[in-house]
């Protein structure tokens, strides 16, 4: 995701193959064989074993796209990072989408949305909380954060509130032509935040009163970044495989519980979400604020900058139905989300209350979901 190859960093472990950590070489490995057996099928056991090693490859697959963006550096770092993590997101979607058995057309919509939702209101706002308690008033680079904010902005009012009100399809849809439009659209503005963040105005994204980054650990070698890319290859592919066995299991079990399909959305969100969200949280432990932001807004704009066009060209190919627009109570959410977002990073400066504010609307928007 954009951002998060700035902070140069990689969680480190126990080392096993070629430098990398132990952890993140079990999971793959043990899920071509639980893939193989269809370990899915086997029970509530191994429906629980499968979920499990379905959560652990993704976290894998994240932490070797970090090793190889790491390597590579920038620009190419960034993006390794978000085309790993949106091939997850994606595989997750459209494993629902196909194998579902309720009205998916939404799955995609709802999933971005939560998305954005828990990266503006629960992932800033527990950094903002955390750096608080922890730094008292913190600082950032206000011309990054708001070039970041102006382009998530453009780019979640055209994905998700604009369909609500063209009429060249029926409902919260859009029309082929306008669909491969706005994937265009969405395409060009994440390029073109990469180029800038990463090339052209690399400044506006490092801490203030910086003109280099931190130190950071020392690139991998060629072998340990080769090797990370390898595993990177087979826990994508497990994590797509499992993904498309326990899609029906995960829809079944929402809708025993009573709960809103949308509430799946919320899942594969918050799974995709959770290491940068580690990452960041880390940084505002360590007082590095704009390294929070940069992984949490970079990641927002990964998320529907280059899910929302994959999941279009899958919508179109596979003659899959795909609504993108939000209702009325998402869009209120969504507003306010964007609004508070602007007014807390507009001055350079935050203090815990912005990061109480951000999670108190985090709690409406969860409460909200699970009893809409």
């Amino acid at each position: 995701m954009a951002g998060a190859a700035n902070d140069g960093t990689v969680a480190q472990g126990g080392k096993g193959w070629l430098g990398l950590p132990l952890w993140s070489l079990a999971f793959p490995i043990v899920g071509v064989p639980a893939v193989l057996v269809s370990l899915y099928a086997m029970g509530t056991v191994g429906l629980i074993a499968a979920a499990v090693i379905l959560i652990g490859a993704v976290v894998s697959a994240v932490h070797q796209a970090e090793v190889v963006a790491h390597r590579v550096g920038e620009p190419f770092g960034t993006l390794v990072l978000a085309v790993a993590v949106t091939v997850i997101e994606v595989s997750l979607i459209v494993s629902l989408m196909v194998s579902g058995s309720g009205d998916v057309s939404a799955l995609a919509r709802d999933t971005v949305f939560a998305a954005i939702m828990i990266i503006l209101t629960f992932i800033i706002g527990l950094c903002l909380l955390t750096g608080g308690v922890m730094h008292g008033e913190q600082r950032f680079t206000l011309r990054g954060i708001s070039a970041a904010l102006a382009t998530l902005a453009a780019l979640t009012v055209l994905s998700l509130i604009l369909p609500n009100y063209t009429t060249s399809a029926a409902g919260p849809t859009y029309a082929p032509s306008q669909l491969i439009f706005v994937a265009v659209v969405s395409l060009v503005l994440y390029g073109t935040f990469v180029l800038v963040q990463t090339v052209r105005h690399r400044d506006y994204f490092l801490p203030a009163g910086d003109v280099e980054p931190e130190a950071h650990v020392a690139p991998p070698s060629d072998q340990t970044a080769w090797a990370a890319f390898g595993v990177l290859l087979v826990a994508l592919v497990v994590v797509v495989l499992l993904a498309k066995g326990l899609s029906a299991k995960i829809e079944q079990a929402v809708i025993s519980a009573g709960l809103p399909l949308a509430v799946v959305g919320v899942m594969i969100a918050g799974l995709v979400l959770a290491p940068e969200s580690l990452a960041a949280f880390n940084a505002a432990r360590r007082d590095r604020l704009q390294t929070s932001l940069n992984l949490a807004l970079g990641s927002a704009l990964a998320t529907i900058g280059l899910t929302i066009p994959a999941v279009a060209i899958v919508s179109l190919v596979l003659g899959l139905p795909l609504a993108l627009g939000i209702g009325a109570k998402a869009m209120t959410l969504l507003a306010l989300s964007l609004f508070v977002t602007t007014i807390s990073l507009g001055t350079g400066r935050t203090t815990i209350l912005q990061g109480v504010v951000h999670l108190v609307i985090f709690a409406a928007y969860l409460f909200t979901t699970v009893v809409p």
